[in-house]
């Protein structure tokens, strides 16, 4: 639950620190004194738009801090420690707003985006707004609170995931149905490519080969001419070949290292030299053995050539390329032959993403269904404590075409008369009647919500005397299980609460500053006494006050 709230340079406030307890926490004060700084501060730490219009006039910026007990919040601490910015029990939550409108979000000193923030807001804290019931008249608020009372936020969002899943398989599939109506036409253009490519059948490495055998071939004769005369400088002329000279250097050598042994070194090198002319000698007669003057294969070489050249340019790719470009069309003309199985594996993938998303939208449809009547159930009993004895609402669940949100409309049907029939509430509700059942719908939806502190905005605006008593005991009854803090004009409900924070502005010639203090018992009186009857408090007014008060907390 929310343990601390600083709020710095934030509005009309300078300087405010508040430490709420369990239990119902009621704010009351005049028009205008800035009670609902409280929830617009909290909301800025909760990750809401921020504005520059927040920052107090005389200030660089504005700063608001959140702390949080999560002993009981296993879900945000698991949150926190996922993005390893889990600090044990406690969760800090600060925000700054600078006068320019630039602002920064932090979860336990680490920065992070206001997105996140929001995300961890919303399993801390739940805001009720005074112009909530506004929202009534819209269907997908109706499925909303159904789903949250019925504690079915994680099917339906299960559900929305499976739509986008059988979705995309869905256009996958028509997307490849479209493709089908094209694959006879590039089958044949394949086929026709293929069987040249086929024919040709070019190794991955032939090309280069082909292109050395072609210079080969073409220069065999010179090569030949070349390659006997080499052989007969080095090894096989009568005299002088360069083996023999070698020879003749050894032997003299071979003496000279005698008179001086640092010739030795000078002795091996020419040694070795002539080691490598016979080792060449013999390569050259190896190879002019295999050489040959073969003008056939030369013509086969080259004819071979020019058909890879020509295909080369016939498919736009460099010669180094054909093959690869022959194993492509290799590859896609097999997936054509192959396109039924294709669309096979497609249909059944999509079948399967329907299946999964029917069985969690009909998973969705039954918990909504046996929770629609004891909604309805509790709200009509509610609206009876409120004053609307005759009134009825029912949740009506319509079958409808599948879409992200399930198998069926919501709708909340309303009658405020007995005998009338139901009807669309958002057709037939006054704004008064919104108010209450929007009131009897949150107080439902609150008690089966996990989150621990629940805040109310002048949510019992419209109603009074009774009634007013009646949405007091309400919010006393959830601060049983819950933190709650309410703002609230109405003094039956002011009275009902643990705590009594009072908001109070004060104006000199130059500034405004908002106050807040906690009321004694005594303060209390009065300023229940105020809402009762004004500025002016008689003595009459202040007996009712306390009456009131200690008939609240008896």
């Amino acid at each position: 639950m929310l343990t601390h709230l600083s709020v710095q340079n934030f509005a009309t406030v300078d300087s405010l620190e508040l430490e709420p307890g369990s239990g119902l926490t009621v704010v009351t004060g005049e028009t205008g004194a800035g009670k609902s700084i409280i929830i617009d501060a909290l909301g800025l730490a909760l990750g809401e738009r921020a504005d520059s219009a927040v920052v107090r006039a005389d200030a660089e910026r504005a700063e608001v801090q959140a702390m949080f007990d999560l002993r009981q919040l296993p879900a945000a601490r698991a949150w926190l420690a996922e993005r390893e910015l889990d600090d044990g029990d406690d969760c800090m939550l600060r925000r700054t707003v600078r006068a320019d409108g630039r602002s920064r979000a932090w979860i336990n000193g680490s920065p992070m985006p206001v997105q996140a923030v929001r995300e961890l807001g919303e399993m801390l804290i739940s805001i009720h707004s005074q112009h909530e019931h506004q929202a009534l008249l819209r269907r997908d608020v109706h499925r909303s609170l159904l789903d949250s009372y019925a504690a079915a936020g994680e099917l339906a969002a299960a559900v929305r995931e499976h739509w986008r899943t059988w979705q995309a398989a869905r256009r996958t599939l028509d997307e490849s149905l479209a493709q089908a109506r094209e694959q006879h036409e590039r089958e044949e253009l394949l086929r026709f490519q293929m069987e040249e490519l086929d024919a040709l059948a070019l190794g991955e490495d032939e090309l280069a080969a082909l292109e050395a055998e072609q210079k080969r071939l073409g220069h065999a004769d010179t090569l030949i001419r070349l390659c006997q005369q080499s052989l007969s400088l080095l090894f096989e002329q009568e005299e002088g070949t360069i083996n023999d000279q070698l020879g003749q250097a050894l032997n003299w050598l071979g003496d000279a290292s005698h008179d001086d042994p640092a010739l030795g070194s000078v002795f091996s090198a020419v040694e070795s030299a002539r080691l490598q002319v016979e080792a060449a000698a013999d390569d050259l007669r190896h190879y002019l053995d295999r050489l040959e003057i073969d003008p056939e294969r030369l013509v086969q070489v080259e004819e071979r050539l020019s058909q890879a050249y020509s295909l080369a340019r016939k498919h736009r790719v460099r010669p180094e390329e054909l093959y690869q470009r022959h194993q492509q069309l290799r590859e896609e003309a097999h997936t054509l032959a192959h396109y039924d199985e294709h669309l096979a594996a497609l249909e059944a993938a999509e079948k399967t993403a329907h299946d999964a998303y029917d069985t969690a939208a009909r998973a969705l449809g039954e918990r909504r269904r046996s929770k629609a009547g004891e909604l309805g159930n509790g709200v009509i009993q509610h609206l009876a404590a409120l004053g609307m004895r005759g009134a009825r609402l029912e949740v009506s669940l319509t079958p409808c075409t599948p879409g992200p949100d399930g198998l069926e409309t919501i709708e909340f049907l309303f009658t405020a008369n007995p005998g009338q029939p139901l009807r669309p509430l958002a057709k037939v509700a006054s704004g008064g009647e919104l108010s209450r059942v929007s009131l009897a719908i949150q107080v439902i939806c609150a008690r089966v919500l996990t989150v621990p502190t629940l805040v109310f905005d002048e949510v019992d605006v419209g109603v009074g005397g009774a009634v007013a008593e009646i949405v007091g005991r309400l919010l006393r009854e959830l601060g049983e299980h819950a933190q709650v803090l309410c703002i609230t004009h109405q003094p039956q409900v002011a009275a009902q609460g643990r705590v009594h924070w009072h908001v109070l502005k004060k104006q000199s010639k130059t500034t405004t500053r908002t106050r807040i203090q906690i009321l004694d018992t005594t303060d209390r009186t009065n300023e229940l006494a105020r809402m009762l009857g004004g500025l002016e408090m008689t003595d009459s007014t202040l007996a009712h006050a306390r009456e009131m008060l200690e008939k609240a907390q008896a």
